[in-house]
């Protein structure tokens, strides 16, 4: 498979782009009788891709061939999948995109995609479907083709992914917009925070559950009687999610998360990853003024190395007023960031679940 390399990180394919390079390795097999060792596929990103067959086994009634993901150097729980495809001939016309072992299935309305249907994301069903109609060319005028993407160990793979929350049984989705997968730009997963989003939108929800991790999501999920649908682990990505949840015109969103992560969304950070914003512990001494500390607690959280010996230093003197300061100062930046279209709570808890502070800011009467 080729790789481009881009300030010495690797880049990688999607799913999408893998199952599209072994539909179109298959099609090719299927009408030469001849086994194909690569496939060349042109990506939406712009430009073509090359990837090495893995496997091409030619069969009585279709072949299988087979691509290795290779995600790059970014994060990827599929990194390393086999995405196949298995293509034969049928008698009724066109192409035919079926979904295997695997490859999961829609349950839920909110995803774009027919329910009881494949979880084929759009853009890699167009790039399949183009991907066959190039290698087959005029044989589509003779007989039509059914294309089966399917994925070994899918069903397992999917079990580190949202798709339950999502309503994707059995395997995992087949996904990617570009193509490529960039380094660190955990693509993949910003798509299934927005995809959460709307599937809570599409089943009516009018609250959205926001966590910054798995931890939070169950300290949330303990204290807040909401169906499990409205629950979304956005990690990262804040101001995606609350502008997504406002775009789907939620009336509601309550964001669920620790100190270090609020005290970035308070100072209107809203990519909260940990190369990126850093904690600003000069901006929670001033919180903590507000709420009393002495000029001497407030100069020790000044220095202080991380947000958590902030919040060590405000218990460690009584100081709980400082807590409620955070998640009103968390809600209020994250209502401006919606300008006003969503009321938003904010939950703070610390590491064992306690509730340390809470806060809502109302949505704007105009906006609603």
């Amino acid at each position: 498979m080729e790789i481009v390399r881009r300030r010495g990180m690797r880049t990688g394919y999607t799913t999408g782009a893998c199952a599209a390079a072994a539909a179109a390795a298959a099609t090719s097999a299927l009408l030469s009788g001849a086994a194909v060792d690569s496939a060349t596929i042109w990506l939406p990103a712009g430009r073509e891709g090359t990837f090495a067959i893995a496997r091409c086994e030619i069969g009585p009634d279709g072949v299988m061939c087979g691509v290795i993901k290779d995600a790059g150097d970014d994060p990827d729980v599929t990194h390393g999948a086999e995405i196949r495809a298995t293509v034969s001939r049928c008698d009724a016309p066109g192409i035919e995109l079926r979904g295997g072992e695997g490859v999961g299935r829609v349950t839920l309305p909110g995803l774009g995609l027919a329910i009881g249907g494949p979880a084929i994301n759009p853009v890699p069903r167009r790039m399949i479907l183009d991907e066959v109609r190039k290698a087959a060319g005029a044989t589509l005028e003779q007989c039509g083709l059914v294309v089966e993407i399917s994925v070994p160990r899918g069903e397992e793979i999917a079990r580190k992914t949202l798709n339950a929350r999502l309503g994707i049984v059995g395997g995992i989705s087949i996904l990617g917009t570009t193509g490529i997968v960039r380094p660190y730009s955990t693509a993949s997963y910003r798509a299934s925070v927005g995809q959460g989003i709307d599937v809570a939108a599409a089943n009516g929800q009018s609250e959205v559950v926001l966590s910054t991790g798995g931890r939070s999501e169950q300290f949330a999920q303990r204290l807040i009687d909401l169906p499990e649908v409205c629950f979304v682990e956005m990690g990262e990505f804040t101001g995606f999610a609350l502008k997504r949840a406002a775009q789907r015109r939620m009336r509601r969103a309550t964001l669920a998360g620790m100190i270090g992560k609020f005290s970035k969304i308070a100072h209107g950070h809203f990519m909260t990853h940990v190369a990126g914003n850093r904690v600003d512990p000069a901006f929670l001494a001033g919180l903590a003024g507000r709420a009393g500390a002495s000029p001497d607690l407030q100069q020790q959280m000044a220095n202080a190395n991380t947000a958590r010996h902030v919040q060590e230093l405000a218990q460690a003197h009584g100081l709980d007023r400082f807590f409620d300061l955070v998640a009103g100062a968390t809600a209020a930046s994250s209502n401006a960031h919606v300008h006003g279209a969503l009321a938003v709570e904010a939950i703070l808890f610390d590491f064992d679940g306690r509730v340390l502070g809470r806060a809502t800011v109302p949505a704007c009467e105009a906006r609603r």
